[in-house]
């Protein structure tokens, strides 16, 4: 019989332009978790025919996954990498190959650059809000070599975040920042109790992984937004306590809208991460 395969960290292509650093850092996390890594681009066949010549399209769109799989294999050279050119929207095809993926990749769009005009329908906006899998939300400038931040409020979602964040960061080999944001006229020894305590039991799983945990009275969002500044990678639950707001929670809207540093929004875990 045989085995079956580990699921995929599927990447979303767009832009040639846009490509690289989604290429290189969804190959990367294929790398250090042991997963294949699928290069996935929506092609629309309604406005290649409108133009001239339908085969220029179609031959742009084999060209941009030929080039993000030779990226690919510069990056991590042992990752089995397969392309798939699919007909229509982008975000729904995401959405779809999300629901047998490990982890789904994909570019901000130039969110990150322009603070104050972020439609709510923008592609990673609404991938990361209804994709049944982690989602990470790759910058065009790459990060600096931070520790990997998580924010907890105490909720069973984000304790499977904070796993999560462990995991990234063994594979990182990097340390972990671990958030929990008060209101600024609570007392904060039960939140500090809490927090040290969940970081403690997920650094037992992780050894090999340094943490420090920090709790800040504020607003989460802008707490948050400000420490992420310095991390190579920033974790938040999708919504956190927060399930009345919907698909996304206010703070992983805030920095999936602000953050310079990569989001990794999790949900939808089917695997448990283990060390």
């Amino acid at each position: 019989m045989t085995a079956p395969q580990p699921s995929a960290v599927v990447a979303g292509l767009g832009s040639a332009t846009a490509n690289p650093t989604v290429v290189q850092l969804a190959a990367r996390e294929a790398a250090a978790h042991g997963r294949p890594l699928r290069l996935l681009h929506a092609f629309n066949w309604a406005a290649a025919l409108e133009s001239p010549s339908p085969i220029g399209p179609r031959a742009e769109a084999e060209l941009l996954i030929e080039e993000a799989t030779g990226i690919a294999h510069e990056v991590a050279p042992v990752v089995p990498v397969s392309g798939d050119l699919v007909e229509g929207g982008a975000v729904d095809a995401l959405i779809r190959r999300s629901a047998s993926a490990f982890l789904t990749v994909l570019g901000d769009g130039g969110m990150a650059h322009c603070p104050d005009c972020v439609p709510a329908d923008a592609p990673a906006v609404q991938v990361a809000a209804r994709a049944e899998s982690p989602v990470l939300v790759v910058r065009r400038e790459p990060p600096p070599p931070g520790p990997v931040l998580v924010g907890l409020d105490g909720s069973a979602s984000s304790r499977t975040a904070l796993d999560f964040a462990f995991d990234c960061a063994a594979r990182r080999s990097a340390r972990v920042l671990a958030v929990r944001v008060i209101e600024p006229d609570r007392p904060d020894a039960d939140a500090t109790a809490h927090l040290t305590e969940a970081v403690a039991d997920c650094g037992r799983r992780y050894p090999s992984v340094g943490a420090e945990c920090h709790t800040i009275h504020g607003d989460p969002g802008t707490v948050l937004l400000d420490q992420s500044r310095s991390a190579q990678l920033a974790v938040v639950a999708a919504r956190g306590d927060e399930p009345w707001r919907g698909l996304l929670g206010a703070v992983s809207q805030s920095l999936l809208y602000h953050s310079p540093a990569p989001v990794l929004v999790v949900r939808g875990l089917a695997e448990t991460p283990t060390a």
